[in-house]
């Protein structure tokens, strides 16, 4: 594959010429994109896996992109596997709801809605739902379940059939999307066209200084083209006629951020903290090089110090197995180059992936009866986001001795 077709010369935030990248994690294969056993040893595509800083703007983006149908045509990423996700978008309506006050019937539209998880949230709150999903089994699905979802990418036609359908919307949201797009600048004027003059838009992100302070690396994966700080997105927001008005701190992806904007000129008051954020990232030093040249050096450490630890583990005859196959796993596995002479099996709860293999490894995916049926003395949590209600859910383990390895920030046993 030629490679230098995917690579980005300009930043997607505002187009400025890209220099080299500060973290190189090889070339991968797509995270999410999971083979079937019967595709054991075939080919799979990969392409670099690399992050770069905008020397303008200060945007952290990969340096190569790839083209959305390769990842987002079929998706075996459920929202509503988890209840800690179920529980988050609830809370999530109730949010946004809340700020739209009294207006009824008002039109929430989710951008990448999945298998309509906040859709239904939205509903539930006395909101007119309606998600917009790319991935055809997931939009199928949602709208067998009634919830209204449009299958396609969020482009101009959509906006223009969602306005005539249903009017203007009220709230736009994008969660844990935003950062996969590409070419995010049509996003932003499309999300300007649909919502109303006293409407607004609210996205939720995995945050980058989050990802810095706590060495969360297995975030970055071809999915993620952005890697969002506050510094970064208020400038974009500002370069297409919107401002931020709030913003709120959530727990999901090891630390997240809401961020809610507007039209320039709306009618919400900017909140405080949102010039408590700016001033913290200048403080932290995200403008400047320093704090991604120290991260790159800190996942070069990590990836030693875990394989000398399943090394040790493998050395003294005992045996170890993965818990969660998310796309994070993924990059870990890659980078590390962990095999199944490695880890046995990857335990997942999400019947999408059982039976297929973690991209670029051969590391089966299997159902949870696995750890009853064959457990192994030490569970690697891929899903280490979701480490308590793992923890919780298989502790009948512990009493046969079984230990618990939690990766990041740093390996660890528990």
């Amino acid at each position: 594959m030629e490679h230098n077709l995917y690579q980005r010369k300009t930043c997607r935030y505002c187009d400025t010429p890209l220099g080299s990248a500060f973290l190189d994690l090889g070339l991968q294969p797509l995270a999410n994109n999971l083979p079937r056993k019967d595709d054991a040893g075939k080919p799979e595509f990969r392409c670099p896996l690399s992050l770069v800083k905008c020397p303008a703007c200060a945007l952290v983006q990969l340096t190569h992109s790839v083209p959305a149908n390769l990842m987002f045509d079929e998706y075996l990423y459920v929202s509503s596997t988890t209840r800690t996700f179920r529980t988050h978008f609830a809370e999530y309506a109730e949010d946004v709801k809340s700020r739209i006050g009294s207006k009824k019937n008002a039109l929430a539209v989710d951008i990448g809605s999945n298998d309509g998880l906040l859709v239904s949230c939205y509903e539930k709150c006395g909101l007119k739902g309606v998600g917009v999903e790319p991935a055809k089994n997931l939009a199928a699905d949602a709208n067998q379940r009634g919830i209204v979802t449009l299958n396609r990418y969020f482009d101009l036609e959509t906006v223009r059939e969602i306005t005539a359908r249903f009017g203007k919307a009220q709230v736009v949201s994008a969660n844990n999307v935003f950062a996969h797009i590409d070419d995010i600048q049509s996003v932003i004027r499309n999300v300007r066209e649909l919502i109303a003059d006293d409407g607004f838009f609210v996205i939720e992100f995995a945050y980058l200084v989050t990802m810095l302070e706590k060495m969360y690396f297995d975030m970055v994966y071809h999915e993620h083209v952005c890697y969002i700080g506050v510094t970064a997105l208020h400038r974009f927001a500002e370069r297409f006629g919107m401002e931020f008005f709030d913003i709120k701190a959530v727990d999901t992806h090891g630390g997240s951020l809401r961020v809610f904007m507007q039209k320039k000129g709306g009618p919400r008051t900017r909140e405080k903290v949102v010039g408590d954020y700016l001033a913290a990232e200048s403080e932290k030093g995200c403008l400047g090089d320093g704090i991604y040249h120290d991260f790159s050096k800190r996942v070069l450490a990590f990836r030693s110090k875990l394989n000398d630890m399943l090394s040790d583990i493998k050395r003294s005859g005992k045996t170890v197995c993965g818990y969660g196959a998310p796309a994070k796993a993924t990059t870990i596995i890659n980078f590390c180059g962990l095999t199944p002479a490695t880890i046995d099996y990857i335990v997942d709860d999400n019947p999408l992936k059982q039976g297929r293999l973690v991209p670029g490894s051969g590391i089966p995916i299997v159902p949870s009866s696995h750890l009853h049926a064959s457990p192994a003395h030490y569970v690697l949590i891929f899903a280490w986001n979701f480490a308590p209600e793992i923890i919780k859910k298989i502790e009948f383990l512990k009493e046969k001795g079984v230990r618990f390895i939690i990766p990041l920030p740093e390996p660890l046993i528990v």
